[in-house]
């Protein structure tokens, strides 16, 4: 089968002029376009070439439109399939949608509005053969311990893949809980560096008097309790990489000392007057706002902009979509063969439960939550009765699930109820979709992504539909 880099369109059109009008449209876009008179010459037209979209009439000689759209779904058709027919009605567009249709325009065709359909279906294409090469990248849901493949985390991973070859510091940023020391780990994994030593050092869990010979070391009597030489972090990273958790809890007096190490690569030992050069790829992190620390004058500037170099941004468990149940999965799993339980998942309105609860704690709060339920319970499957065991969370003990653990906002189960009665006004679909969108999204305080997560769309999606409201407005 010949395979095309660039768009191709086939246009399965019964009146030549009007196929010859479609082409002139498209074609000084950059589309090649094909045309076939029938839907069996389409159906073989397709098996010969691939086609990323496909322009299709309902009154054709021979099989009609909708059995070519059953036909193609048969063969797993890739492409988008816009509809253009003169015989609209609701029940065809519905049914046409039903099948996996992109797009459906009614005759006689506005030429601007075809330009546009076959653009947003294009650039639909392009974004979803990107979303399925990550997914082939990363097809075990995870990627270097992390767990999980939306399109969030998906776009961490790229970015640690980019990053990890260079020796350029690296500012891991995200609440307690997102995975900032997997983060660190995954890309020392990724890097040259991989064969040499990895070394953790928390700047909140040593007091500010020791932090100093923790991270460059000290000789013998440097202190009060100094009875050997030790070597310090940077120096047990040598060749390696070192990473600094809750940086911004280090002292402002070790700051200064921290910066010239990083511009010298040059460390000196507590009460020693010897110099060592060391190589050390720093990564560091924080749960804070590093840029709010500086403004507040506990974080020096010039420190900052000398780690501020390759920001890593980790989302919230919140924001992560279906990577919740994948990771609770994933959890139970592990934690059942560790306990020697038969846990096989979680019924439905746990499942529920756990897309709808905020989860604070991120991905360590999830963690203990699964791990708590598995040591005090053995059965297939979780059920609710089995979270409030967790007084902690506030969890409700029946089905209703509370407002008070949801997270994302309520988005009306049937959209449509009350509108067209309520106002005595029947609008396009379209205008409804758009106001149930909008409404979620304000919801959100603006979170694209948190609306599409409580709508279970995808945020290309609300991206996508808000072009075509504005070309709807525009036609309107």
């Amino acid at each position: 089968m010949k395979t095309i880099s660039r768009a191709n369109i086939l246009i399965v059109e019964d009146s030549q002029s009007m196929a010859s009008i479609y082409a002139a449209a498209l074609e000084p876009e950059g589309y090649a376009v094909d045309h076939v008179e029938t839907g069996e010459l389409a159906l073989d037209k397709t098996s010969e070439q691939t086609y990323e979209i496909i322009l299709l009439d309902m009154q054709l000689p021979g099989i009609h439109g909708l059995d070519v759209i059953t036909a193609l779904n048969e063969r797993d058709f890739k492409g988008a399939i816009i509809v253009i027919t003169g015989h609209g009605s609701v029940e065809i567009a519905v049914e046409c949608m039903a099948k996996g249709v992109t797009d459906f325009i009614e005759k006689p065709v506005n030429q601007h509005r075809l330009k546009f359909t076959v653009q947003n279906a294009h650039r639909q294409m392009s974004l979803q053969k990107q979303v399925t090469q990550l997914r082939q990248t990363y097809q075990n849901d995870g990627f270097e311990g992390f767990v999980g493949a939306s399109p969030v985390m998906q776009g961490v991973y790229s970015v640690i893949r980019n990053a990890a070859p260079s020796k350029a510091p690296v500012f891991v940023l995200g609440e307690s809980g997102t995975g900032k020391e997997l983060c660190a780990e995954a890309i020392h994994r990724q890097s040259d560096r991989a064969n040499e030593p990895f070394v953790v050092l928390n700047c909140a869990a040593i007091p500010s008097e020791l932090l100093e010979s923790e991270i460059f070391g000290h000789i013998k009597g440097a202190f009060t309790g100094a009875t050997s030489d030790r070597d310090g972090a940077a120096e047990r990273a040598d060749r390696g990489t070192l990473f600094l958790d809750e940086l911004c809890e280090l002292h402002i007096d070790l700051q200064s000392k921290l910066l010239r190490f990083l511009q010298t690569g040059v460390i000196q030992k507590v009460g020693s007057s010897s110099d060592k050069h060391v190589d050390v790829r720093i990564i560091c992190a924080t749960n804070r706002n590093p840029q709010e620390e500086v403004r507040a004058g506990r974080f020096r500037e010039d420190l900052f902009y000398r780690l501020h170099v390759i920001p890593i941004q980790l989302p919230p468990l919140r924001d992560r979509g279906s990577d919740i149940l994948t990771l609770a999965e994933h959890f139970l799993q592990t934690f059942s063969d560790e306990e020697h339980k038969g846990f096989e998942g979680f019924d439905p309105d746990v499942e529920s439960w756990l897309r709808n609860y905020a989860f604070p704690g991120n991905v360590r709060e999830l963690q203990n939550l699964i791990r708590n339920i598995v040591v005090l319970n053995d059965a297939s499957f979780v059920s609710l009765d089995m979270l409030p065991a967790l007084q902690s969370l506030d969890i409700p003990s029946s089905p209703s699930l509370t407002q008070a653990v949801i997270s994302t906002p309520s988005v009306p189960s049937d959209p449509l109820a009350q509108s067209p009665r309520a106002s005595g006004e029947i609008k396009p679909l379209w205008r409804y979709e758009k106001e149930i969108v909008e409404e979620a999204i304000a919801l959100c305080d603006g979170n694209i992504a948190k609306a599409a997560s409580a709508l279970e769309i995808a945020p290309s999606t609300i991206y996508r539909k808000r072009a075509s409201w504005e070309e709807n407005e525009k036609l309107a």
